[in-house]
């Protein structure tokens, strides 16, 4: 009996000791947005952390399609969503009316999926290794994967709003949308037009418009 007794009793005491020791409340960072270091953002004291640090409530409302691209983006990055501080996952919102687009762009650090919500969008990506473009229309509940740092783009090519749900492998996904990267900057026009090959005044041009200079 004693020595049931004894077997009895030890893991009861390991598992008070492990529900009760530090490294227990250490499941989760979120994060100090006022404190960043080069490996990322430090920790919340946890005795000021609470269930909103864990709620994001920024895609319920669609966003501004009043622009050039008639659509809009709403990130739930760890800028936004510091709950998500360390886990590796993002989300975002997408609205598209129809004849808009989210331009061509790239998230060097995240896989993308996306998930249509409402109406249909024509999605596609171009392969880094083949150049092959892979391009599909896709209906309401159907869902499409972006791999790590290939350029890729949403469409609607429907007759009505459209809005997809985005989540992504990292929370700190990066984006570079390609036109602003060549022509929303002071990259020298005269460069521009010897990597691209596109006229210096088309360059000038395009640099008007998105804002850049140079």
């Amino acid at each position: 009996m004693m020595t049931s007794r004894r077997h009895y009793i030890f893991p009861t005491l390991l598992l008070s000791t492990i529900l009760l020791s530090p490294t227990h409340a250490a499941d989760f960072c979120v994060a100090d947005l006022t404190t960043q270091t080069t490996s990322g953002y430090t920790c919340k004291n946890p005795t000021n952390v609470t269930a909103d640090d864990f709620v994001f409530t920024a895609l319920v409302h669609s966003g501004n399609t009043s622009n050039t691209n008639k659509a809009s983006a709403v990130p739930g990055f760890v800028q936004q969503f510091p709950g998500l501080n360390g886990l590796g996952l993002a989300v975002a919102r997408a609205d598209i009316e129809p004849g808009g687009a989210i331009p061509l762009h790239s998230h060097p650090a995240a896989t993308e999926m996306i998930y249509v919500a409402e109406g249909s969008i024509t999605a596609g990506f171009i392969s880094g290794a083949s150049n092959v473009v892979y391009v599909r229309k896709l209906n309401k509940g159907e869902v499409m994967v972006f791999p790590r740092g290939l350029f890729h783009f949403q469409v609607n090519t429907g007759k009505e709003h459209a809005v997809g749900i985005a989540s992504f492998s990292d929370e700190e996904p990066g984006v570079q949308l390609v036109s602003l990267a060549i022509f929303g900057n002071d990259f020298p026009s005269f460069f521009v037009e010897k990597t691209t090959n596109i006229d210096e005044a088309e360059v000038k041009k395009l640099k008007v418009l998105l804002g850049g200079s140079g």
